[in-house]
C-alpha cells in the first residue's frame, strides 16, 4: 500500500504535465496576472463565466445575421441577449466593484444602442456600434479577472 501511495504521489505531477498543466506555470501565470480579481465565490464565478460565454455567442450570432443582411433579427438578439434587460440590471448591481459595475452597465447600454443601429439597416453604422460594444468587452477583460 505504501509503495502504491508513493508511486501515485510521484506520478501526479507527470499526469498534470501530460494534461498540459504545469503547476509551477499555472502559479506563475496567476502571479503575473495584474488584473483586478472580483473575488467571486466559485458558484458566482461559474455563473458569470456562463453569462460571458452567452454574450460571446450572441455577438457571433449578430455578426452572422449581419453577414446575411438580417438586421431585424440581429437587432432583436442585441436587445434581448446583450441589452440592459431587468435581469442584467440586477446582475450588474450585485457586484461590489464600482468600476466593474460601470463597465457592465456601459456594455449593456451600448448593446441597446447596437440594437437601435441595426434597425436602421445601415451596415457601417451597425459595425461601428458593434465595435463600441465589443470594446467594452476588451476593456473589462483587460482590467478584471474572475
Amino acid at each position: 500500500m505504501k509503495k502504491f501511495l508513493i508511486l501515485a504521489l510521484l506520478l501526479a505531477p507527470v499526469g498534470a504535465m501530460a494534461a498540459g498543466e504545469s503547476m509551477v506555470g499555472h502559479m506563475a501565470h496567476n502571479m503575473n496576472d495584474k488584473r483586478i480579481s472580483l473575488g467571486l465565490s466559485p458558484g458566482m464565478k461559474q455563473h458569470q463565466l456562463v453569462n460571458m460565454r452567452a454574450h460571446l455567442a450572441a455577438t457571433q450570432l449578430i455578426i452572422g445575421l449581419l453577414s446575411e443582411g438580417k438586421f431585424e433579427k440581429a437587432s432583436k438578439v442585441a436587445h434581448t441577449k446583450l441589452g440592459l434587460t431587468e435581469e442584467m440590471k440586477q446582475m450588474c448591481g450585485m457586484f461590489e466593484n464600482e468600476d466593474f459595475k460601470k463597465l457592465g452597465y456601459a456594455f449593456h447600454n451600448s448593446a441597446d444602442e447596437l440594437g437601435d443601429a441595426l434597425q436602421m439597416k445601415d451596415m457601417k453604422r451597425s459595425l461601428q456600434a458593434l465595435h463600441k460594444t465589443t470594446g467594452y468587452c476588451v476593456q473589462c477583460h483587460e482590467k478584471f479577472r474572475q
